[in-house]
């Protein structure tokens, strides 16, 4: 048995036959409708959830886990055994969830904890725990895991569009000024995450063009050499994110492409439509 444990949360969308079978614990964030509160990934279905969200006018909310979740896992995996724990989570600076596991982690004393701050969420972070786990198969420890997940971290890349803005506005992730000029304009804003937080990184007129620039980015730096790893993901549109796929597949022949979902928790915040693009690259 591996010494060092890997966990994360819901929002890195990884499969549970996937979870299961590398060992990976996750702890549940919550969507809630009104007064009901549901665990994303154990309660609600990413497809229930959407159809859901076209039959309510009030935007559902979501909330980090309780810390109690945390400071039960880790003292679990104590009794199992194991001698450290890396817990992985979305970006600390749109959630509370990291320094929630960070806290726990204080509070249980059989069993070192170490967090990690993905900066992002989503596909991006599942890449980062996938690092994880594989360092730990090889007997890594939590230390130097956490320095290569660093180096890791410092090759993502995410950009998305969003289908409506007003999503993001409700949710706290984007001031009135953004979303005032976006839906002036009726234009369709690439978002990216800086230092772990949202914020507009061009805009364009038309989604188009959005990723005919976000194309442009991504061929810029594979050009520049390395083995990239490229995740189309989607809140809901899978067709149109499948010819996404396609269009990217067919002008990088060497670079390894998957399609993603947006869940619960983070469709909340960006709405039903909405695509993202990110890429990392492979770090020895």
């Amino acid at each position: 048995m591996r010494k060092v444990a890997i966990v994360t949360d819901s929002t890195a969308y990884l499969p549970k036959e996937l979870r299961d079978q590398l060992g990976i614990h996750m702890v549940p964030l919550n969507v809630v409708f009104g007064q009901d509160s549901f665990q994303e990934e154990l309660d609600i279905a990413t497809e229930e959830f959407y159809s859901k969200m076209e039959q309510i006018k009030e935007l559902p909310t979501t909330s980090q886990p309780a810390i109690g979740q945390f400071v039960e896992l880790f003292e679990e995996l104590a009794k199992e055994g194991y001698e450290q724990v890396v817990s992985i989570h979305l970006s600390s600076k749109i959630s509370g969830t990291y320094q929630s596991a960070v806290a726990a982690g204080d509070m249980v004393e059989s069993i070192e904890v170490i967090g990690f701050d993905s900066a992002i969420s989503c596909s991006p972070q599942a890449r980062v725990v996938l690092e994880a786990v594989r360092l730990a198969d090889e007997g890594k420890n939590a230390e130097e895991i956490i320095e290569h997940l660093n180096k890791v971290r410092e090759t993502i890349r995410a950009y998305f569009v969003v289908d409506d803005l007003n999503h993001l506005h409700r949710g706290g992730r984007l001031n009135t000024a953004q979303l005032f000029v976006g839906n002036l304009l009726k234009i369709k804003p690439i978002l990216h995450f800086v230092d772990g937080k949202i914020v507009p990184f061009e805009k364009v007129r038309t989604e188009k063009k959005a990723f005919a620039k976000i194309k442009t980015m991504l061929e810029q730096e594979v050009s520049e050499g390395g083995q990239f790893q490229v995740t189309i993901i989607h809140a809901n549109c899978e067709e149109e994110a499948t010819k996404l796929l396609e269009d990217f597949k067919a002008s990088f022949p060497t670079v390894d492409f998957e399609l993603s979902y947006f869940g619960p928790v983070i469709g909340t915040h960006l709405g039903q439509g909405s695509i993202g693009v990110t890429w990392s690259q492979t770090v020895n």
